[in-house]
């Protein structure tokens, strides 16, 4: 339980703030889900296009990522959902969409081709100033602005030790099964398919491996290679279990 003054305890449950274990598999207690996951389609997961800032950080992202990972982002919006909904039930009717939605269309900002050349810093880090600041902007509050910030800054400190905000937890479930397919059993096959075709892939593996890559190149000591300077980018442009679908969109 927190004790900040910074934040209501509303606030906390509303943003995600929330202290979980970073260890994925301490979440899912060893296991491949809590919960048999549901067929959700795209159809049946809302996204909060009413609320104005998240209109606006949406208009934003689009004119300034590639399709590739404007639809990685969406589909992260997708699978977090339906993890949300299934595995997490308490939580589902507590953390804000909105604030949801901004983490995903936001975490990869920092990867665009100007950003990255922008900066001494590591994609994410940067990309949770850029996001702080532009939701802030926009008229967030305080705790929304700095929850999709640190969710951001966090969303590849994958590790076993330690806590991590709840939204920050459900940032790296949801992108870790859309680059890697960790956790696969964790979103119905029905789930997958029709999210892949609202949002195609369009080679997605290979492009974020090549981006990967090419982060690491600029800034040798990138916070990405934490997670393997070799092992990263091939296991994400090896993700098997997206591979029929990867190619989606490129006919």
């Amino acid at each position: 339980m927190s004790s900040t003054p910074a934040a209501s305890a509303d606030d906390i449950a509303k943003h995600g703030w929330t202290a979980v274990a970073v260890d994925g598999n301490v979440i899912f207690n060893g296991k491949p889900y809590l919960h048999k996951p549901s067929p959700l389609l795209a159809k049946d997961i809302p996204f909060p296009s009413d609320d104005p800032i998240v209109a606006k950080v949406q208009e934003y992202v689009k004119e300034h990522l590639i399709e590739q990972t404007y639809n990685h982002s969406m589909r992260v919006y997708h699978w977090g959902y339906s993890i949300l909904k299934d595995q997490f039930p308490a939580e589902f009717g507590r953390l804000s969409p909105s604030t949801w939605a901004l983490t995903c269309l936001l975490h990869d900002i920092g990867t665009t081709h100007g950003n990255l050349r922008a900066t001494l810093m590591s994609f994410e880090f940067y990309g949770g100033i850029l996001a702080l600041n532009l939701t802030k902007e926009l008229g967030a509050p305080q705790a929304q602005a700095e929850a999709v910030a640190e969710a951001i800054i966090r969303h590849q400190d994958l590790g076993t030790v330690g806590k991590i905000t709840f939204l920050g937890q459900m940032i790296q479930l949801a992108t870790i099964y859309d680059n890697m397919s960790i956790n696969p059993e964790v979103i119905d096959e029905a789930t997958r398919v029709d999210v892949n075709k609202a949002y195609p892939r369009k080679g997605w593996s290979g492009c974020f491996s090549k981006t990967i890559r090419e982060e690491n190149g600029l800034k040798p000591w990138a916070h990405t290679t934490h997670l393997g300077e070799e092992d990263f980018p091939e296991g994400v442009k090896g993700n098997k279990l997206m591979e029929p679908y990867d190619g989606w969109g490129l006919e």
